[in-house]
């Protein structure tokens, strides 16, 4: 059986250690990328803020409740992606089979690496130690044989986390972990298993195909693989980007329109991150909607410059949001911006899948 040997790099509390790390004053102390004011949102959050409860994604009035102590600082996307290159100069020193996910995680496939170094684990450890030592952060790493076990391996042990999970504990591993823990499963999809009585790797896996296709559609089939451990997507080095954009599901659906608000500014954040990361510049802004009773919309504009800031988006966004109708509940926001300009996108190689053939007992 062909595996492959994956490590998902997460770099822990990533803006917000950047502000710490360039502003002495503000290491050890609770921070917050974002804005204060009354309709603002918290980007990211520091460790130190995050024993108080304060989350991204969350009302700045409400964090600023929970930490009265909160330190509030801009965001400086063109600083987090200047970061964002010299962690990539790294990971390129061992492969450049390397996916990036937004500015502050990557995959990166080592299969087969530059170095020939044996253990993925090894190649993990360099990288941490590298980051560190270079550019003063902290990063978190997971290492396994597919990106969804990569994945969850790097959030296991955060902060400043290394954790593998072997194709021959990966069952049992599985079968221990949270369904909240799983790759896709948002607080929505959750409770709806909770309801069918699944909490855990182990109980997801014992339902059938038909069971969970019947119950959450196409990403029942990506549920019932992930149970058993299998996820056959290759870490996608090169794609040719028409648009980039994100989406979030709601915990709930909201109605109340400075809820509202603030998970499009969330939306916004990430799109510029992601934006930023991937070097795409466009002018058309769409947002998308989708309502309590599943009708869906988009709504687009094209606007004279590059929507390359946090502002520029927003205040784009707010204008789309005016025209929505108001009576409807909202259930998921999306933001995406295409049109890109000329033909820079870069198209790069197509770089080939590598696979290695081994055994349970192969080091890994």
């Amino acid at each position: 059986m062909g595996l492959r040997k994956v490590i998902h790099i997460d770099m822990d509390a990533f803006y917000a250690s950047v502000e710490q790390r360039d502003n002495p004053s503000l290491r050890g102390r609770p921070v917050a990328v974002g804005h204060a004011e009354r309709r603002g949102v918290v980007a990211a959050a520091s460790y130190e803020a995050r024993r108080f409860g304060v989350r991204s994604a969350m009302p700045s009035t409400r964090a600023k409740r929970l930490c009265p102590s909160l330190i509030f600082v801009p965001g400086r996307m063109d600083v987090y992606k200047n970061v964002s290159r010299q962690i990539h100069d790294i990971f390129h020193e061992y492969t450049d089979i390397i996916e990036p996910i937004s500015l502050d995680e990557a995959f990166l496939d080592v299969t087969e690496n530059k170095p020939g170094i044996t253990l993925a684990v090894d190649i993990a450890r360099q990288i941490k130690a590298k980051i560190r030592e270079r550019l003063h952060l902290v990063a978190s790493a997971g290492v396994s044989y597919n990106k969804f076990l990569a994945k969850v391996a790097s959030d296991f042990r955060k902060p400043d986390g290394l954790c593998t999970i072997h194709p021959s504990r990966a069952e049992e591993f599985i079968s221990g972990l949270d369904i909240e823990c799983f790759w896709g499963v948002g607080p929505v999809t959750a409770k709806k298993m909770h309801s069918m009585g699944i909490h855990t790797g182990r109980e997801l896996r014992e339902c059938t195909l038909e069971m969970l296709t019947r119950r959450f559609g196409k990403a029942g089939q990506i549920y019932y693989n992930f149970a058993r451990g299998v996820d056959d997507r290759p870490v996608e080095a090169v794609r040719i980007r028409k648009s980039v954009g994100c989406e979030h599901t709601l915990d709930e659906d909201l109605s109340d329109p400075a809820r509202i608000d603030r998970e499009l500014q969330l939306a916004a954040w990430e799109l510029i991150g992601r934006l930023s990361r991937k070097g795409f510049r466009g002018n058309t802004l769409t947002l998308k909607l989708k309502f309590h009773d599943f009708t869906q919309i988009t709504r687009s504009v094209t606007v004279r410059d590059e929507l390359t800031d946090f502002e520029t988006v927003i205040i784009v966004a707010r204008e789309l949001m005016e025209a929505v109708d108001k009576t409807k509940a909202v259930r998921l926001i999306g933001l995406s911006v295409s049109n890109p300009h000329g033909d820079d996108t870069p198209a790069g190689p197509a770089w080939r899948q590598l696979t290695i053939d081994f055994d349970h007992d192969t080091p890994f």
